[in-house]
């Protein structure tokens, strides 16, 4: 028997996919990530949890910050105001939820995936140089190494399958 009419023949699962996770960090990958998640979230009438992570990175000994507790808040302020615009252009075309954490970002998003029992993650890759990886790392890939799902990487140079609706509405573009 050819092996080819065996996999055509086999019946093929059906995609279960009811929670997709799009974290964002407001950057056009981000941007061109959720685009996609709306698409898939519409398609399979999934909910989509939008979550932007707050990296608080200390100061250097040097610079002297009275209050970090109070800069702490004030940028988990920001980034729930930034995000709340961004979940208000997705919320009339499916079901969407916002949360903001703070800590390690791939942590942060693995761990809402496992709490939020998450199917698809579908994440924004910078299109950073190879050097710049080895240092700095790479939040996409280490998601895609510890997330308890499937993770869809989309990059922000590549071929789009998506046809955009020009009647939607878009992410507004919030210069960083």
């Amino acid at each position: 028997m050819n092996p080819e009419s065996e996999v055509q023949s086999a019946a093929l699962p059906e995609l279960q996919v009811k929670r997709i996770l799009v974290p964002v960090d407001f950057s056009p990958s981000s941007r061109k990530a959720l685009s996609y998640a709306v698409a898939f979230a519409r398609q399979f009438s999934a909910e989509l949890l939008l979550l932007n992570v707050v990296e608080i990175v200390p100061p250097p000994p040097e610079l002297i910050i009275p209050d970090t507790e109070l800069l702490d808040r004030s940028l988990h302020e920001v980034a729930e105001k930034r995000l709340a615009e961004w979940h208000q252009t997705v919320a009339p075309k499916v079901a969407a939820r916002a949360e903001v954490r703070t800590g390690s970002p791939y942590r942060e998003i693995v761990q809402a995936a496992a709490e939020s029992n998450i199917d698809l993650i579908i994440v924004g890759s910078h299109d950073r140089k190879a050097l710049t990886r080895v240092f700095l790392g790479s939040t996409a890939e280490r998601v895609v190494r510890h997330a308890p799902c499937p993770v869809m990487i989309v990059r922000e140079r590549e071929h789009d399958f998506l046809q955009e609706d020009e009647s939607q509405p878009k992410p507004p573009t919030i210069a960083a």
